[in-house]
């Protein structure tokens, strides 16, 4: 299951970069379309753009490696990865659990 939610949510997060990306271009290059200056417009796309880029570090780079490993570390990987795959529970193709109490969110 923790291998399945980490290729879930790396999906996730890079669906969410690459739209970030085309979105900051889009208003980068039309920013009058959606009635922003283009200085706004730039750091609007920055932003959306780190943000994404940001998540996928913490992923990567916090939370996959620690995934299995024995005592805090572990554990504290795994609360975390729980914590970035919570806003998409009701998503599709979120590889559940077999039992609710094991699900973000759950008071079960």
């Amino acid at each position: 299951m923790t291998l399945d939610l980490v290729v879930f949510i790396r999906s996730r997060f890079d669906e969410e970069l690459e739209k970030a990306r085309f979105a900051g271009n889009v208003v980068l290059t039309q920013p009058e379309r959606f009635g922003v200056a283009p200085e706004d417009a730039a750091k609007h796309a920055r932003f959306s753009v780190a943000v994404a880029e940001a998540r996928l570090a913490l992923l990567d780079d916090t939370v996959a490696p620690y995934l299995g490993t024995a005592g805090p570390y572990g554990r504290n990987a795994e609360f975390q990865l729980r914590l970035l795959a919570a806003p998409y529970v009701e998503h599709p193709d979120y590889p559940h659990d077999e039992e609710p109490a094991n699900r973000p969110g759950s008071t079960a």
